[in-house]
């Protein structure tokens, strides 16, 4: 009998945008437990983190911490991180090994950066559960589901923030997908080819979904992106 591979994974998704479609803050970070047929979580973790885009690197430390939580409770086989570096062993990652690989210098500046804290995590994992902890990127489908699932969680987020403080937010969401709301439950769906029932959720406060109003719009400036306008109800 095959054995069915369990995948932990994470990643961060939406921004608050500013009146020219310029991100500012990543809203939501997420890990996620994919089981077979790898349509939807099994298991997830959401977490506000409002950080500013342009550390948008540093949030991979987080969301490696993020899979080390949910581990305590779900069972995997490997961890899947939002690194495009060829689904290399995170534990292996070092300066020399940095440098042989093709990457632009700003991104090896940043990946050099977290480094010292990424590859602590990924040991406990493999000491505490015996899994590696690969940078496979967007060739994960799990990691496509943690970035929808994180997506999602950001416009519930964003709808609480809306209802409390009574100022409008521009959400821009992950590429190609479109929400849907269903009760209390906020849905990313996935718009890529192949993807059609592929999907992330979160759950949202009926009170803050009745308080206010969600426009969709493309983003004109990044082909491929919609944005949502999140405004009070008068």
């Amino acid at each position: 009998m095959v054995k069915s591979l369990r995948v932990i994974s994470a990643g961060s998704a939406a921004a608050i945008l500013d009146t020219k479609f310029k991100p500012l803050q990543i809203v939501a970070s997420a890990a996620v437990s994919v089981k077979p047929p790898y349509r939807e979580p099994s298991a997830l973790l959401g977490e506000p983190i409002f950080r500013e885009a342009e550390d948008g690197y540093a949030v991979i430390v987080h969301e490696a911490e993020l899979c080390r939580n949910l581990l305590d409770t779900v069972e995997a086989d490997v961890v899947h991180l939002d690194m495009s570096l060829g689904a290399f062993p995170i534990e292996e990652l070092s300066p020399i090994e940095l440098a042989n690989m093709k990457l632009s210098n700003k991104a090896r500046q940043h990946l050099l950066k977290i480094l010292p804290k990424l590859r602590p995590i990924a040991g406990e994992i493999r000491r505490k559960h015996g899994l590696e902890v690969l940078a496979i990127g967007k060739e994960s489908v799990p990691v496509r589901i943690a970035e929808l699932t994180a997506g999602a969680h950001a416009i519930a987020y964003a709808c609480a923030k809306v209802a409390d403080d009574e100022t409008p937010v521009f959400l821009g969401l992950p590429s190609k997908c479109q929400y849907r709301i269903s009760g209390n439950r906020v849905y990313l769906h996935s718009l890529m080819a192949a993807e059609h029932d592929v999907r992330g959720y979160a759950e949202c406060a009926a009170e803050s979904l009745g308080k206010v109003n969600i426009m969709e719009t493309l983003n004109p400036c990044a082909r491929g992106f919609r944005a949502l306008k999140i405004t009070p109800k008068s």
